[in-house]
């Protein structure tokens, strides 16, 4: 299998991508004030910071000892993003969790990598483990009790506790708190032309559950003077379901969601926020759709492409050659399997799901809109003999996620 590279800016020598380790790694700790002009660097991580019981994760995070949390830490080091999404990071109403990850973790340099800090942050509450009080799945009954699978699968969103697999956006730029949207009570049915399987749920349930699996959130970063709007989720996986595509269909409709919200006046009218704003983002403002998206444009189990509506849109300005490493090439070549049927570059997949099924896949995505200038971009997966491949894992073992970081570097002019 053909290996791919492409000509980076000195600083950006990527380990993922040259497989020079630890002075790759040293180029990316540049600071964002070593970047020309207004070169931001957004990214996003599905970090794994999730644990299985409510109040673990703020245990874990309590001591500078966790070993996968130190290492999700030093992943961000490495990458040092100037906006930062992180998915699946449990989420608990005081925001505890993330002052812990902050303090003893991120500001803390790790095996040579240089502290991180991020004065600016926003998380909300997610739909995962929140209870609707309706039998969502036709089995048990309508289950209230967290703690099980039978809890989870009759929540708004997929989760054994309130806040299980929460967001949280860590920023150097100021956001602008008073202005972010939040999407967490949209109800699927009221989008138009949905494609919420039909015969599935009862009308009880469809007539309560919302689209969004976690959230949607608008969060509005300054940069100068000038404003670029985070657009960040985490739709839920496509698989897990049965011959309805409950899943399958409602990932697809998470990622509409953006691409109604980006499209203009008309085709964003229907949306609401959970302040009762209605309509989408104004037109012609800047934007970042950043997240797990749990969708890849070519392999998978994805509804009619679903991530196309954001890739292909007319809106965007991606970059001329997605986010790329070659750990992503040597692990679908050591793991085989169904990766060897996939139709997609493994240069630009972004997470390790094993060689059976369904193979590795580029899931998650860093995308900027038109009038952003899309420069520099990678994904943090350092390859075999690479130091920092101890980050990753060979698939058997993980010792930080089955995701890798995502970055993607935009002039704002």
């Amino acid at each position: 299998m053909k290996q791919h590279s492409r000509a980076l800016p000195r600083r950006v020598a990527l380990t993922s991508l040259a497989g020079a380790a630890l002075a790759g790694a040293t180029a990316l700790n540049a600071s964002a004030a070593e970047r020309h002009g207004r070169t931001v660097r957004f990214a996003t991580f599905n970090a794994s910071l999730n644990r299985s019981t409510q109040g673990a994760l703020l245990r874990d995070l309590s001591t500078p000892d966790d070993a996968q949390a130190r290492n999700a830490a030093e992943t961000i080091q490495r990458v040092d993003p100037d906006v930062l999404l992180i998915n699946e990071f449990d989420h608990d109403d005081q925001g505890a969790a993330v002052r812990l990850f902050l303090r003893n973790y991120l500001a803390v340099g790790h095996n040579g990598a240089r502290p991180v800090r991020y004065p600016y942050r926003f998380t909300a509450p997610v739909n995962t483990g929140v209870a609707t009080g309706v039998d969502l799945d036709g089995r048990n009954g309508a289950v209230t009790t967290p703690g099980s699978d039978a809890y989870g699968q009759d929540a708004f969103g997929y989760g054994w506790f309130p806040g299980q697999y929460g967001m949280v956006v860590l920023s150097k730029h100021p956001i602008d708190t008073r202005a972010v949207r939040t999407f967490q009570h949209f109800l699927w049915k009221d989008m138009p032309g949905n494609v919420m399987p039909e015969g599935y749920y009862s009308d009880e349930a469809r007539a309560i559950l919302r689209l969004s699996s976690k959230s949607h959130w608008d969060v509005p970063v300054r940069i100068g003077r000038e404003t670029v709007h985070f657009l960040v989720s985490h739709p839920t996986p496509p698989t897990f379901d049965g011959p309805e595509d409950r899943n399958g269909r409602r990932n697809h409709d998470e990622i509409r969601l953006w691409a109604d919200y980006i499209g203009g006046r008309r085709r964003g009218a229907y949306l609401y926020d959970d302040r009762g704003r209605r309509g989408g983002l104004r037109p012609g403002a800047r934007f970042v759709i950043a997240g797990d998206l749990n969708a890849d444009p070519h392999d998978g189990d994805s509804y009619d492409h679903a991530v196309r509506q954001l890739l292909e849109h007319p809106a965007v300005h991606p970059a001329a050659t997605p986010p790329a490493s070659a750990g992503g090439v040597a692990a679908a070549e050591l793991q085989g399997g169904a990766n060897t049927s996939h139709r997609g570059d493994p240069a630009y997949d972004t997470a390790d799901f094993g060689d059976t099924a369904p193979g590795n896949l580029r899931v998650d995505h860093v995308i900027p809109s038109r009038g952003l200038i899309p420069g520099a971009n990678g994904v943090f997966w350092p390859a075999p003999g690479d130091p920092l491949y101890r980050l990753v894992g060979d698939g058997r073992t993980v010792p930080t996620s089955d995701h890798r970081l995502v970055w993607q570097d935009v002039r704002v002019v």
